[in-house]
């Protein structure tokens, strides 16, 4: 039975894992991540919608007594 030669793994190995690092360097740095708003006062921004401006009331159904 033939004994597995294993001289080159050590090098096959060295190389490899910075060259999967820099693959998936790569493919990170394609990728679109969401930016942060750029406006200081976002949330203190009056709504333009005028339903927001005031109270609304909400009625429920009557309820069915029998």
């Amino acid at each position: 039975m033939p004994q597995l030669d294993t001289s080159t793994w050590f090098i096959i190995i060295t190389t490899t894992l910075p060259t999967l690092y820099l693959i998936t360097q790569l493919k990170l740095l394609n990728m679109y991540y969401h930016q942060p708003p750029r406006q200081k006062n976002f949330y203190k921004q009056t709504p333009n919608n005028h339903w927001q401006l005031k109270w609304t009331k909400i009625y429920l159904p009557y309820s069915q007594l029998q």
